[in-house]
């Protein structure tokens, strides 16, 4: 049953019609200042999202076009051309140099083109291996080092740029930092290929150092913290030309030797 209270409570305004009765006067004085600010307020809104559509859909643009100047590289290399290579295929290189030189001009046009881009960035790996390639290693340097600045710390390719920097201080003459490079390699990684090339690496830098026993070392550390590994295949190689020039085989590590005595 309706009580008179109830009655009274209806008839009397509830807080959302107080609300817009204070907000009438309001409006009526300053209703255009309101409009004109919403409308503001939602047009930076719209050309904030339009430019983010924008750039993302110039970015998809930009991969799309990465995707196809990395064509390049899958190019085969042949003196000779086969007579039955379909018309609408690029021919094959005639030498490395030839595709090398290819390389750098697609790679480098692309990166003017889209400087700034995620896309530009991923382009200075390929584009620094070329250089290697080609001789030019203060180029490659500066290319590795502007991947990995750039570049996710998880990026898969991480551990080719470490690779690429180290070959190109390494032709640079700074064999400390290329040790250093590689070292880092080696350390980055967990897998055995990974850091078994970092160690074999730095054990390269040490031998071309004059450095036998030091590289000797690191040579067997590669076989026994990689030892399925190309890396440990190479290591036990070169372990065994360096043995041949009177430098001394690394003890066998304190477990391995109790093992042994078993």
């Amino acid at each position: 049953m309706t009580t008179k209270k109830d009655l009274k409570e209806l008839k009397s305004p509830d807080e959302f019609q107080k609300l817009g009765q204070q907000a009438v006067p309001f409006l009526e004085q300053h209703g255009k200042n309101v409009v004109l600010g919403v409308l503001a307020f939602v047009g930076v809104g719209g050309i904030v999202a339009l430019v983010s559509h924008v750039q993302k859909r110039a970015n998809e643009a930009a991969m799309y076009e990465y995707g196809a100047a990395l064509k390049v590289l899958d190019r085969q290399v042949s003196a000779t051309a086969p007579a039955d290579a379909p018309k609408d295929e690029d021919p094959p290189f005639k030498s490395d140099r030839e595709k090398d030189e290819a390389i750098i001009a697609k790679l480098s046009g692309f990166r003017a083109e889209h400087k700034g881009r995620k896309s530009a960035a991923h382009a200075a790996l390929p584009l620094a291996q070329a250089m290697l390639r080609q001789g030019k290693a203060d180029d490659a340097l500066k290319l590795a080092e502007e991947f990995l600045k750039d570049a996710d710390p998880a990026d898969p390719l991480r551990p080719v740029a470490l690779e690429a920097r180290g070959y190109a201080l390494e032709q640079t003459g700074k064999l400390d930092e290329a040790a250093a490079a590689f070292e880092k390699l080696a350390q980055e990684n967990k897998t055995d290929f990974l850091k078994g090339m970092g160690l074999y690496h730095h054990a390269r830098i040490l031998e071309k150092k004059n450095d036998l026993t030091g590289a000797m070392k690191r040579y067997g550390e590669v076989s026994s913290s990689a030892a399925d590994s190309s890396a440990a295949r190479l290591a036990k190689e070169r372990m065994g030309l360096l043995a041949a020039k009177g430098v001394a085989l690394p003890a066998a590590p304190a477990a391995a030797a109790s093992d042994a005595g078993l």
